[in-house]
């Protein structure tokens, strides 16, 4: 049992409780306290830290390469894959209002997409792709964000690259100063954060939840937000999610590395960016699709090899280099790229499934379930 301070201090009845501090859960708090100022409001996180994806994530400040919106367009449709970009650039638009750049190390650097000999892209294809997409999102995107790059492509100094598309828009940032500036700020708003707590379920009885966790402590709440992105399976089973491994590695620094900015190759399934002078890498999941469809957060050496040789091949050729740090991050994939914004019941909400871009998608999702909820 509780003793009177406990349950007066910290587990007093809620108005709110979200389960989950990653970026989905901490923007949803983020706007549910600007929104709904005397709420009470509790995050619980099974973690000591946002762990999942958000902290674990290669940092782009992006809303799509080229070749990953055309082929969301061909799975989804015009209206889906133009849904999914507006989304992120709102959600961008809305990181760099509520902190500083300095604060998050945000540099609008540029982003690029590669291609290959293998792929025989012809000039003129990639042209009319350029061209249709920033016709399709000029009214969403302040200035024509795709351009092909010609001659001025032998710069970066990559191997068995043909063409290269230049994104202007996209930059990088540092996740793990974005999740604890928004910590930071929840606090001094008085938002309570449970760390090393797990829920275990919930139970609605009246205009009461009630949520079992791993821990003897009694929460009570008029509203709880699911928020927990690849692991929520368990609390919402009307919602599929399905987890998928992204893994990472950085290299020593590169003398004279002769580029800054992030990279997209084989329709973002592999992604690169600097970090200072060394090069950050992640990627190749669909190299092992059923393998990466884990909770797991150690590498695999199936990823972590063809990673390895992408990097030696084709960005570093002929340079020395170390790995220096490995790791892994989960994200949670629903049934399309499309996320998951529900209400699942009268006082059950659920912000998950961000498709592994969560850096821009939750500041947008977050914004939106606070509407939902106060309604």
């Amino acid at each position: 049992m509780t003793s009177i301070w406990e349950k007066e201090s910290f587990f007093e009845h809620q108005d709110i409780i979200i389960v989950g501090s990653g970026f989905a859960g901490l923007w949803s708090a983020y706007f549910l306290c600007r929104k709904q100022r005397k709420a009470k409001i509790t995050i619980v996180e099974k973690e000591p830290i946002p762990t999942g994806a958000s902290t674990r994530n290669a940092g782009f400040a992006c809303f799509g390469s080229l070749s990953e919106l055309l082929a969301d367009e061909q799975a989804l449709g015009t209206e889906a894959m133009l849904t999914l970009v507006e989304m992120r650039q709102k959600g961008l638009e809305r990181i760099t209002k509520s902190f500083s750049k300095k604060a998050l190390d945000f540099e609008k650097t540029g982003g690029y997409e590669l291609y290959t000999q293998s792929e025989q892209r012809k000039t003129e294809d990639l042209e009319a792709q350029v061209k249709y997409l920033n016709k399709s999102l000029k009214p969403l995107i302040k200035v024509k964000p795709f351009s092909l790059l010609g001659k001025k492509s032998s710069r970066f100094g990559f191997k068995n690259i043909t063409h290269i598309i230049q994104n202007t828009p996209e930059g990088q940032l540092h996740p793990g100063k974005l999740a604890r500036a928004l910590i930071q700020y929840l606090q001094c708003k008085g938002v309570q954060i449970l760390n090393g707590v797990e829920v275990k379920s919930y139970e609605e009885q009246g205009e009461i939840i009630h949520v079992q966790t791993n821990h003897i402590y009694p929460l009570t709440t008029n509203q709880i937000l699911i928020c927990n992105n690849g692991l929520s399976g368990g609390l919402l089973p009307s919602i599929s999610t399905m987890p998928a491994r992204g893994q990472v590695f950085l290299t020593s620094e590169i003398k004279n590395l002769p580029w800054k900015g992030t990279f997209h190759f084989d329709e973002g399934y592999y992604y690169f960016r600097n970090l200072g002078k060394k090069v950050l890498l992640g990627g190749a999941r669909n190299s092992a699709f059923a393998e990466e469809e884990t909770f797991s957060l150690e590498t695999s050496d199936t990823v972590q090899q063809e990673l390895e040789r992408f990097l030696k091949e084709v960005i570093l050729p002929g340079q020395t280099f170390t790995i220096d740090h490995r790791w892994s991050g989960t994200m949670g994939m629903g049934q399309s790229k499309l996320p998951d914004l529900s209400r699942v019941s009268e006082n059950v909400y659920a912000v998950v499934n961000l498709g592994g871009i969560g850096v821009a998608m939750a500041p947008y999702l977050g914004e939106e379930a606070a509407k939902l909820m106060a309604m």
